[in-house]
């Protein structure tokens, strides 16, 4: 019996994406540019793959780019930013908690003069409202938050920046990384006051090699890549149709975000009620983050060790986010979590599909864990 319980790095295709993408492949193959009837068509199913994704998050299809990652949509969209707002001020609030395609361009603007104000997390795992308004002020040009963590599944009050940003009279943009709640909870970047949001295809059923980037009508972002011009400039390339396809289809095919989170809940509190009686287990995630996302420890036993045990044993769990292969979770550090129970962590991620037998199986072999490899290591 296989187990995948990795859903937050990335999703097994799901039958109506995969429908879509191979008929991108073999029938509607033609390149969306070329101006014959081959063409007309694929370029119809690319405008309607944008409306499929534009509806999932109210928004108009003119304001939903595709690219080729959710890592390009991220840089292109606080690149950008910095490009329209930079003769009016330097300072760029973030979480210290930022996904790497986020935090690292980060970085590389700080080097170059910006000032980065990188809140730190509370013991929740979220930001504090409170710090987001102290942290923006008149010379703001940009807020850029996760809605939710990818190794906690903590969900960030994102809702907040741009009243942080009324209330200081600042010039900032808002950006929101919403890779990880895109699909698992309702994202409406009006609702929340978002300029540009960051979602990805291969998080919700759908193939690897497409991202999309919420555009506020009205902005027009200056583009990294010179091209043929495509997607409004932004992502220049030939569209990778059986990926767009796909992401429509799946989309599409996304149950109510409501009735998603009540089974995920579900299965969370099955997780955690069997796990809470053994004493060697302990739970990193908040009990208010997304539900589909547990992060939890077996003290003493390297992450690494648990993973290749799990994956012995046919369950798929990762010692972190895939992005930072090799490094201690600065996720976890921040939130001042001891060395030992840092090392210890594995998260375990679910989708619509995992089942509660899934959820006893997983139970199982985590008490196994805890009892056979601490015997031999003590």
């Amino acid at each position: 019996m296989e187990i995948y319980l990795d859903n937050a790095a990335t999703t097994r295709v799901c039958p109506e994406a995969a429908e879509a993408a191979m008929n991108a492949m073999v029938d509607n193959y033609g390149n969306p540019s070329a101006l014959h009837f081959s063409g007309v068509r694929a370029k119809q199913l690319l405008e309607q793959s944008r409306k499929q994704v534009a509806e999932v998050l109210g928004a108009e299809p003119e304001e939903v780019l595709f690219s080729h990652s959710g890592t390009l949509a991220n840089n292109s969209a606080l690149l950008g930013a910095m490009t329209l707002r930079h003769k009016r001020g330097t300072r760029i609030v973030t979480s210290s908690v930022e996904h790497p395609s986020v935090s690292r361009v980060l970085d590389a603007l700080e080097s170059k003069g910006y000032e980065i104000i990188r809140l730190k997390p509370t013991l929740n795992g979220a930001i504090n409202p409170d710090d987001l308004f102290e942290a923006v002020n008149s010379k703001t040009i940009l807020v850029s938050l996760m809605y939710v963590n990818n190794e906690t599944g903590a969900v960030n009050p994102v809702e907040y920046a741009n009243k942080a940003i009324k209330q200081a009279k600042a010039p900032a943009f808002v950006h929101v990384d919403a890779i990880q709640a895109f699909g698992k909870m309702s994202v409406k970047p009006r609702r929340i006051g978002a300029d540009f949001v960051t979602i990805s295809g291969h998080k919700i059923h759908a193939p690897k090699g497409v991202g999309a980037l919420y555009v506020k009508k009205g902005l027009i972002l200056p583009n990294l890549i010179h091209g043929g011009g495509q997607e409004n400039g932004l992502f220049s390339g030939t569209e990778n149709m059986p990926a767009i396809a796909g992401f429509g289809a799946a989309a599409a095919a996304l149950p109510d975000p409501m009735t998603m989170q009540r089974d995920m809940k579900r299965l969370r509190r099955r997780l955690i009620t069997k796990l809470s009686k053994v004493p060697t287990i302990l739970f990193n995630s908040p009990d208010n983050g997304l539900a589909s996302i547990v992060n939890i420890s077996i003290l003493g036993m390297p992450s690494q060790v648990l993973v290749n045990f799990f994956s012995e044993r046919g369950i798929c769990v990762s010692a972190g986010s895939a992005c930072k292969k090799g490094h201690r979770s600065e996720v976890l550090t921040q939130l001042g979590f001891s060395p030992i129970r840092i090392d210890s962590a594995i998260r375990i991620s679910m989708s619509r599909f995992t089942t509660e037998e899934e959820i006893d199986r997983f139970v199982e072999v985590a008490i196994e864990a805890s009892n056979e490899l601490r015997q031999k290591v003590f």
